[in-house]
């Protein structure tokens, strides 16, 4: 089964755009790392709720890999201003036991 890793980023007010930019700047880059299944970007819609960055990867080696690699450095080299984001948040690691999809033949 897959391998998913939340970060949760509370992004303060009047820096939205900004952090949506970066991803969208670099959008396909992590797709080509070994392992790699999907990236979302999901903004918050209540108050005071954090971004989430949700990865999903074949395995937990797989994302290990990734933080290790020379793209994962450059992905965050040039980090948002210390301002622009609140305490809280952080990395969550999951492994999916059961999952579903549509349209999908059992």
């Amino acid at each position: 089964m897959s391998y998913i890793v939340n970060n949760r980023i509370h992004v303060n007010p009047g820096f939205e755009d900004e952090f949506e930019a970066r991803f969208r700047a670099r959008a396909g880059q992590i797709d080509q790392q070994p392992g790699f299944v999907a990236m979302r970007v999901l903004r918050p819609q209540g108050n005071q709720a954090p971004y989430v960055v949700e990865t999903e990867w074949e395995s937990q080696q797989a994302f290990r890999d990734w933080v290790g690699s020379d793209d994962f450095r450059r992905a965050h080299a040039d980090p948002l201003p210390p301002e622009a984001t609140a305490e809280g948040g952080g990395i969550e690691q999951f492994e999916v036991v059961e999952g579903t999809v549509a349209g999908a033949i059992r």
